[in-house]
């Protein structure tokens, strides 16, 4: 019991880190499947931007989104280096599988020290931080580290969803 509880609790402090431009960014590594190359995505009519689809993985339909739209950052094609991450995601008290579009991914690691900050006061200029767990190095460098179960609630997303169709 003591040896699983160890192990549960390094996997909570280690992240898969990603590139998504010139940013870092970390996801838990307690909610990766896998991680796959790219693949041909189906569309889906009238999704929203950032929704690129679903792929088969395994005879399972799996959704796939675009993290750098999700994070309002400007599409870009795939490269050699693109990755789709599925994860697994907390949502309508479920858990559920979805693929996660990233530029890049580096290596499983913790932080600097084990250290997350997070961003206590809300409403800090006016900013929402709800896709946001906090701020930690790796080896000096910042890494943002993202609430998947937040990012990908249906409350953020047609909330994202609104604000993009009303910006249009």
């Amino acid at each position: 019991m003591f040896d699983q509880q160890n192990k549960t609790d390094e996997l909570q402090k280690t992240y898969l880190t990603c590139r998504l431009g010139d940013e870092c960014v970390g996801l838990s590594v307690s909610r990766v499947m896998e991680i796959l190359d790219p693949k041909p995505v189906t569309k889906l009519p009238r999704a929203p931007e950032f929704l690129l689809g679903y792929i088969d993985l395994r005879g399972e339909s799996i959704l796939v989104a675009d993290m750098r739209l999700l994070l309002a950052l400007p599409y870009k094609e795939d490269t050699p280096d693109t990755r789709i991450i599925v994860l697994w995601v907390q949502t309508g008290g479920k858990e559920v599988p979805i693929g996660l579009r990233a530029d890049q991914v580096f290596e499983v690691t913790r932080l600097d020290d084990d250290k997350l900050e997070t961003f206590a006061q809300q409403g800090l200029l006016n900013w929402d931080t709800r896709m946001v767990a906090g701020v930690g190095r790796r080896n000096g460098n910042f890494v943002t580290v993202l609430d998947l179960d937040r990012m990908l609630s249906s409350e953020v997303i047609s909330e994202l969803h609104q604000t993009v169709a009303d910006a249009a």
